[in-house]
């Protein structure tokens, strides 16, 4: 009965395992699947310790598990180390930031919203990074505290590359923005959905050379997280969240592959980051791993979760670098910077030793 029992465990828990790689286009439920990881990591962990524990001579199928499990892993925890992030920077460094502001409108505990405006506008004007990708840019050419390009940019000496997704009037509108300290010397849109989503790029003269900067806002679910916060909301809202989120795994895979055959054709080094609005348990994920590397896995720390709201676990804001090209020294995640609905996330990198 135990070698049934522990078989079936073994096979149910390699599945699961192995659904980030299935296309959500594919098969819609795989997404479903791959979300149980983080348990399945954690079920096993305490298994194998019971097991062993008990000198249950089993207990080779959860250690199996956590081994195959590695990659998971990775993407899940870094051991923490002291935040020397501004130490590390050098004449050779490039900092970049990710952002995803909220439209500077975010609205938390009954605050007034302008508030917060003022404290994002603020601290990203004084931030040195020399690249600043911000998802849900809100530009409001009607007063002096809402014209975010002149604010954050202009005002700063620094280059922006504004794509508007969405225009509501004449003078206001909603896109994406990369900020670089560096000249922009093209730009353009990869795709965008008509409401907040897509992604654009630009190219950017670093000393030498010239890098693509992507900057990444997925297919949203709308999920309203607020209805999540205890046992009757998860009870009452399950299917329609287990539809959402279906859903938005489906519509990210096809998003996935205009990305990467837009990476593919750049003739430049390339730097990815952005709201993703996916775990690192998903198939978008893996799927980008395979062609370019983590910040986050390379030099991050503890958890890294980037969510400010009740799904405070979720860490999904992404940071990927061409490895051939640059060295990651420093990765890092602002969780004091609560500004918004997500925090930002930063990265120190360098030119490669030896790249021509």
């Amino acid at each position: 009965m135990a070698r049934w029992f522990y078989g079936l465990l073994l096979i149910l828990s390699v599945a699961v395992l192995l659904s980030v790689y299935i296309s959500p286009l594919h098969v819609p439920l795989a997404g479903l699947l791959s979300l149980g990881i983080p348990l399945l990591l954690l079920g096993h962990g305490v298994l194998f310790v019971f097991m062993l524990l008990s000198r249950s001579r089993w207990f080779w199928v959860p250690l199996l598990v956590l081994v195959l499990s590695f990659p998971y892993l990775k993407a899940t925890f870094r051991w923490p180390s002291a935040d020397r992030f501004q130490e590390a920077r050098t004449e050779e460094t490039l900092e970049v930031l990710s952002y995803n502001v909220h439209l500077f409108r975010y609205n938390r505990e009954k605050r007034n919203p302008a508030e917060f405006r003022e404290s994002i506008a603020r601290w990203l004007s004084e931030h040195p990074a020399d690249i600043k990708c911000i998802q849900e840019f809100y530009q409001d050419e009607t007063t002096a505290s809402t014209h975010m390009i002149r604010r954050l940019a202009q005002d700063q000496g620094m280059h922006i590359s504004y794509q508007p997704v969405q225009r509501r009037r004449q003078r206001q509108s909603i896109g994406m923005a990369i900020i670089s300290r560096y000249p922009i010397v093209n730009e353009g849109r990869v795709f965008d959905n008509s409401r907040n989503n897509g992604v654009i790029f630009a190219d950017i003269r670093w000393n030498s050379d010239t890098i693509r900067v992507y900057n990444a806002h997925l297919e949203s679910m709308s999920i309203q997280a607020e209805a999540l916060k205890d046992v009757e909301g998860f009870k009452e809202n399950y299917y329609d969240v287990a539809r959402k989120i279906r859903n938005g795994q489906v519509t990210r895979a096809r998003q996935l592959a205009q990305l990467q055959q837009h990476i593919a054709d750049s003739p430049y080094p390339v730097l990815l980051m952005g709201d993703f609005n996916d775990t690192p348990y998903s198939y978008l994920y893996f799927n980008l791993r395979q062609n370019l590397s983590n910040a986050f896995e390379r030099a991050g720390s503890g958890f890294g979760f980037t969510y400010n709201r009740v799904l405070f676990f979720l860490r999904i804001d992404h940071l990927f670098y061409q490895e051939d090209f640059f060295d990651v020294t420093d990765f890092k995640t602002y969780s004091a910077v609560d500004y918004s609905d997500h925090y930002p996330i930063g990265a120190l990198l360098r030119k490669r030793s030896g790249t021509p």
